[in-house]
């Protein structure tokens, strides 16, 4: 493994793409957006939409602008981006991303998914499945949760007296729109407005909104229902450390076992921190899950597996997701460092962006802002800030 670098390599490639993503203007690509294109697929028939989505995320060849695609905010990148900035000035006030920040929340507010309890947002893009199909900006709690984190990061790094009222209103999004699985133990939030689904990480990412808002009110409702979703997903670790990804009516578990890893551990710790609850099952189940994510989904060089057993291809986000997770655990910082240098090497264009997915033969590198750039923002503003107080402690 590599010995610790200083922060130059990460500050350099992190400025980097920051000047790519601003002189974007935060707009870009998705690896799901085809359904935006002025080719109407669905018209041909349920499983046009389908296929058309699934070649074009696989598709390493951008033929965007022959299919009408244009780039687009999405509001996910926006509350992200918000996030990273946040984290940025905090520790590096010189630098003044006050601009953007403001910026940032300002978009995020104006545009939201209207007709709901509270704030809440969706993806930029149609989506299809066998099962479902929704509609853009149709509401979801994993991108209103990584919105609502960047308010919360803005909020307490302004003291806005517009982002509070926000917040709480996210809250009520999530305690009275999604439908939930309950039972006196505990609960699972589901991923959409639309229906009920068990999905694993998504329910702990509304524990986390609802914890960060029992830190900030102190109602004792929000950290009750933070900690039912947590007792949810505990239950339902492996012996080995990790989680699938979701669970059916009949008890059957979906294997899906990647970049979703590192949220789970990462949101049973928020919950943990911002609830100041101590709970020694809950701390084996990070441990646990934290050493599972190490071991069995990284090489010792700072390459990740794609979905286990697969190893290829490389996915940016799977990339970022372990410079995330391990940055916040001083145990572990040298190997998101050593991911980071693995990922910088490998994976940014000397434009700045990063690219989407390296595979045995070829490397896809098409320009993603959601999946690639938001994402890459973060994991080197977590890595770089956890670095730097590390070093003045």
């Amino acid at each position: 493994m590599p010995a610790q670098k200083d922060l130059s390599l990460y500050i350099i490639g992190l400025e980097k793409l920051r000047h790519y993503i601003e002189q974007e203007g935060f707009k870009g690509y998705d690896p799901y957006d085809t359904l935006n294109s002025s080719i109407k697929f669905r018209y041909f028939g349920k499983f046009a939409a389908i296929l058309a989505l699934q070649f074009q995320k696989r598709n390493p060849v951008n033929i965007r602008l022959l299919l009408g695609i244009k780039k687009e905010h999405n509001p996910k990148a926006l509350g992200l981006f918000l996030y990273g900035y946040c984290k940025l000035h905090k520790q590096f006030a010189e630098k003044d991303y006050l601009k953007q920040i403001n910026y940032l929340f300002s978009e995020l507010k104006k545009n939201y998914s209207q007709g709901y309890s509270g704030y809440c947002w969706g993806y930029n893009f149609d989506w299809a499945s066998s099962g479902k199909y929704i509609k853009r900006y149709s509401p979801n709690i994993v991108v209103t949760t990584f919105v609502a984190k960047g308010i919360y990061e803005y909020y307490q790094l302004t003291k806005d007296e517009e982002a509070l009222p926000v917040l709480k209103s996210i809250g009520n999004f999530i305690l009275k729109d999604l439908p939930r699985t309950e039972t006196k133990e505990d609960i699972c939030f589901s991923y959409t407005t639309l229906g009920i689904d068990n999905c694993y990480n998504a329910s702990l990412l509304a524990a986390t909104v609802l914890a960060q808002l029992y830190n900030l009110t102190k109602e004792e409702t929000y950290k009750d229902y933070a900690i039912k979703a947590v007792d949810y997903v505990v239950r339902k670790q492996h012996a080995d450390g990790h989680w699938n990804y979701s669970i059916d009516e009949q008890g059957k578990e979906r294997v899906q076992i990647d970049f979703h890893q590192g949220y789970v551990i990462d949101c049973i710790t928020d919950v943990m921190l911002y609830t100041n609850t101590k709970n020694e099952r809950y701390t084996a189940a990070i441990n646990k899950g934290t050493d599972y994510y190490r071991r069995e989904q990284f090489f010792e060089s700072g390459q990740s597996k794609w979905r286990l057993p697969k190893t290829y291809p490389v996915e940016i986000h799977n990339q970022s997701q372990g410079i995330i997770t391990f940055s916040k655990t001083q145990q572990h910082i040298s190997f998101a460092e050593t991911i980071a240098q693995w990922t910088i090497e490998n994976m940014q264009d000397k434009k700045g962006f990063f690219y989407y997915r390296k595979l045995k033969a070829y490397t896809n590198k098409i320009s993603y802002m959601r999946w690639s750039q938001a994402w890459m923002f973060v994991a080197l503003s977590e890595l770089i800030t956890s670095l730097s107080e590390k070093q003045h402690d």
